[in-house]
């Protein structure tokens, strides 16, 4: 089943928004809205390949995220293997990377998730209150489109686990919370992306995000 929303302002490029039953879809679909993108919220891999770009959105726990998205696990990586972009929110983001210590047991192996962004999701451990929840600042870390005008700028975070890449360039911008930790992260070929605050919640500072994400999705198409 999908759902179709129409822009009110100029469309620059056709957005589809995973469902899989975690998202803030609603939300997510206004904010890309605002920032010119002609939206579907589905899970149907036949709307993924006809987008210009794919959005994985996320609340909730990581086992329950990749177990949800499973069923179209291959057609998310299809998405990549095409070109298209592809953009992790919150949770979103925390599924591309390998793994997570989020719902381990003892004696289960790694919750394992999408595995485009190499990396696990550790919980914070240095005596930080978490959740994680409320505005924090994002530094810049290397050169991206999605980064364009928000350097210095604060988003909202709602979150107890934090990406540990392998590769300490998939870092695009940083935050500190008693401990420097990747806010937004991406593939070496810098089609695959993620943010783990809410744009979607974040004010001009997000809207500036999502109409980067926009006019990337424009110039792949």
């Amino acid at each position: 089943m999908s759902v179709v929303s129409k822009s009110p302002e100029e469309t620059l490029a056709s957005v589809v928004v995973v469902d899989y039953g975690l998202g803030n879809l609603r939300s997510v679909t206004r904010g890309l809205e605002r920032a010119g993108a002609d939206v579907e919220i589905t899970d149907d891999p036949e709307a993924f390949a006809a987008a210009d770009g794919v959005v994985l959105p996320g609340v909730g726990a990581f086992r329950e995220g990749v177990e949800n998205a499973d069923p179209i696990r291959e057609d998310l990586l299809e998405v990549v293997e095409r070109g298209q972009p592809l953009f992790g929110i919150c949770l979103g983001m925390q599924m591309l990377l390998t793994s997570s210590e989020e719902g381990e047991t003892d004696g289960d192996a790694a919750v394992k998730g999408l595995d485009l962004v190499p990396g696990t999701n550790v919980r914070f451990s240095d005596g930080q209150k978490v959740p994680h929840m409320g505005w924090n600042e994002l530094e810049v870390a290397r050169e991206h489109p999605l980064v364009e005008g928000i350097d210095g700028e604060y988003a909202y975070f709602v979150h107890s686990y934090y990406a540990v890449p392998e590769r300490d360039e998939a870092a695009v911008a940083t935050t500190d919370y008693e401990r420097e930790f990747p806010s937004i992260v991406a593939n070496d070929e810098g089609t695959v992306f993620g943010t783990q605050f809410h744009p979607e919640k974040s004010g001009e500072t997000g809207l500036q995000i999502l109409r980067n994400f926009v006019e990337i999705c424009a110039e792949e198409r």
